[in-house]
């Protein structure tokens, strides 16, 4: 039999070596702050109750901070030229949710709770306050101390083509299976006209559309996105459904009804191609479960070049470092 003491010594030992791995863990407040998810998910629920476009918002968000210098809440740091500021970040939203939650538990288990893991929760979320199915959240993130706007040149591009992504994704020790998977968080959310009409009247200088775009599909583009209109107004990504965290976004995809470029090039490789068709259950080929593998993706970006232990900090306000 083992006795109390050297069963905690194994836990705490698998503990230390979790963290000196750069590992977030399962559980990693349940003594500190045992009502961290509850926390976080009553300010998400009630802000997308309010606004349903802080889903997607907040979803990105984890996108954008995890891709620049790895999941630290970089992404939410106030200045005049840090990552909030780059223009792929322009347009990102839901950064007064993560403050909300972030003054709830400062009161709740002061110094604690990093911004970074308040971040990682809100994102999971979302997708379950849309439609999505939940996951462990391993947490044990701390606080980055450096934001800058140029850094967020690694961020993947909406214009990028196929190869470009896999290889930003690879950089960041995701595979291929995990841009399919990831990319169908567009099954939720919208884009600036700005952002694709390009593609609706000259692409690449033909003076006609992206030949990959569904023909019936274009006039309803061209209607939301005149030449010359408003840059500005939002688009679906996954037409018929944005709302709603499903499959229909693979559907739309090998219709020809990718909105952004790099959400239609899925199409454009063998290799994430067959994954778009293996999330679809087409006949022939081996199934695989959008909920499943989305949140098994979000862990394994939620653990790009991770800050534990002793490195970073745990801020007390999210939009500036101690």
């Amino acid at each position: 039999m083992y006795s109390k003491n050297s069963i905690l010594y194994v836990v705490l030992l698998a503990t230390l070596i979790t963290l000196a791995l750069g590992q977030a863990q399962i559980g990693f407040y349940q003594t500190s702050c045992p009502q961290v998810e509850t926390i976080v998910q009553t300010a998400v629920q009630s802000a997308i109750n309010s606004n349903p476009t802080i889903a997607p918002g907040l979803l990105r968000m984890f996108f954008h901070d995890c891709f620049v210098n790895g999941c630290d809440a970089s992404i939410l740091i106030d200045g005049a030229s840090s990552e909030k500021t780059a223009l792929p970040n322009s347009l990102l939203r839901g950064f007064e949710v993560i403050d909300a939650a972030k003054t709830q538990l400062e009161t709740a288990c002061p110094g604690v709770v990093s911004c970074a893991d308040i971040l990682a929760l809100a994102a999971r979320d979302s997708v379950v306050q849309t439609g999505g199915a939940s996951w462990q959240v391993p947490l044990g993130r701390r606080d980055g101390l450096v934001s800058r706007a140029s850094d967020a040149a690694s961020l993947p591009g909406f214009n990028e083509p196929i190869n470009a992504l896999i290889t930003k994704f690879a950089d960041k020790n995701l595979n291929i299976q995990d841009l399919v998977t990831l990319s169908g968080a567009h099954t939720i959310g919208t884009a600036a006209c700005v952002l694709f009409s390009y593609r609706l009247y000259n692409y690449n200088n033909t003076n006609g559309p992206d030949p990959t775009i569904d023909p019936d599909f274009l006039p309803t583009l061209r209607n939301l996105c005149p030449n010359g209109g408003d840059g500005t107004r939002r688009v679906a990504l996954d037409t018929g459904s944005v709302g709603n965290f499903d499959t229909s976004y693979y559907s739309n995809l090998r219709n020809g009804r990718g909105v952004l470029e790099s959400d239609a090039a899925l199409m454009n490789n063998p290799a994430t191609q067959a994954l778009v068709n293996r999330f679809l259950g087409i006949r022939g080929m081996a199934g695989l479960s959008f909920n499943v593998e989305f949140g098994r993706s979000m862990v394994r970006m939620g653990n790009i070049e991770l800050k534990t232990g002793n490195q970073g900090e745990i801020r007390r306000v999210c939009t500036t470092t101690n």
